[in-house]
């Protein structure tokens, strides 16, 4: 049941993002320009992401377990360092050269664009390269 569910969430995912234009990278690309012809239609998108998010965790972790698993995987790890900050940074770089970050390019892979299908192979060659580079650690 539980691999069916999260089909399920994947599907509503992927569909919120295409409707939401978010899985357009000029769209995505057009709302961070803040300087340039900025797009203010996805912080509507992310607002009403979090107005359902936010109150829904709130009620998630009163619930003793999640309905379709064993438990809950809640992050352990709270603290701001050094790995995080360097990391979101690369992560916004790249969300602002492309337009796309993971779960939208995944979701365009469908159209068969050669862009998409090459930031989705580096995509999966730099989470490749990041595990190499910290099992040696």
């Amino acid at each position: 049941m539980g691999i069916i569910m999260a089909l399920l969430a994947g599907a509503v995912f992927g569909w919120g993002l295409i409707y939401s234009g978010m899985s357009d990278p000029y769209k995505v690309q057009d709302f961070l320009d803040l300087a340039g012809n900025w797009d203010a239609t996805l912080a509507f998108v992310m607002g009403g992401a979090v107005a359902i998010t936010v109150p829904a965790f709130a009620l998630l972790r009163k619930l003793p377990k999640p309905l379709f698993a064993a438990s809950f995987s809640w992050p352990s790890i709270n603290i701001i360092d050094s790995k995080l900050v360097i990391g979101a940074m690369l992560f916004g770089i790249g969300w602002g050269l492309s337009g796309l970050c993971p779960g939208p390019a995944l979701v365009n892979i469908g159209t068969g664009q050669g862009d998409i299908l090459f930031f989705c192979v580096m995509l999966l060659a730099g989470m490749w390269l990041h595990d190499r580079l910290m099992l040696k650690r």
